[in-house]
């Protein structure tokens, strides 16, 4: 992640700096709020290795950045690993219609479609 530097945020203020400010002396965001183009995360996370397991979390860290219209600085936010929320992943699959292919489509929905050089227009032609 893009790791925020403390004193380097505190040159930010709200009402004042702008979005160049911002990019000047942060570099570009993590990403933007889903909804609301005008926030911007820099997000950041510190991992540990574990034997047989996938990398610990040892620290997390989220600044928000809230701009308004005009791209002046509105609000600061900083987060850590206390301020997140544990969520439950659901095991289970959206059905949509029409995906299921039955064991003949399957078996010869690809007849026609074999190119061995793969270049189209210049493999094995049959019936000439």
């Amino acid at each position: 992640g893009n790791r925020v530097d403390p004193d380097e945020l505190k040159q930010l203020v709200a009402g004042v700096s702008t979005e160049k400010d911002a990019v000047s002396l942060l570099g570009s965001p993590t990403a933007r709020a889903t909804f609301d183009d005008n926030t911007w995360l820099y997000i950041s996370e510190v991992t540990r290795p574990r034997i047989g397991r996938k990398p610990g979390e040892v620290k997390q860290g989220v600044v928000s950045l809230t701009f308004n219209q005009a791209g002046v600085l509105q609000h600061v936010r900083s987060l850590d690993m206390a301020d997140g929320q544990p969520v439950t992943i659901v095991s289970r699959t959206t059905p949509s219609p029409g995906s299921e292919a039955s064991f003949m489509q399957q078996l010869f929905g690809n007849v026609g479609r074999y190119n061995p050089l793969g270049v189209a227009g210049q493999g094995i032609t049959l019936g000439q």
